[in-house]
């Protein structure tokens, strides 16, 4: 029975501060854009130039 009077303020403290950080990030613009980032994974990236790339066979 003593261990409520330590869990209940825990578990409130807990939940008070998911809420703060729920709202915190819709106020920041964190759900602004739910699709862009799925389809980023999708995208190719412009191939890079031979000059740049990286030849792991020719080292000195």
């Amino acid at each position: 029975m003593s261990s409520l009077y330590v869990l209940i303020p825990l578990g409130l403290l807990l939940l008070a501060g998911a809420v703060w950080a729920f709202f915190w990030a819709v106020g920041s613009g964190q759900f602004d854009d739910l699709e862009t980032p799925g389809w980023s994974v999708l995208i190719d990236e412009a191939a890079p130039k031979p000059d740049e790339r990286v030849d792991e066979a020719r080292e000195p």
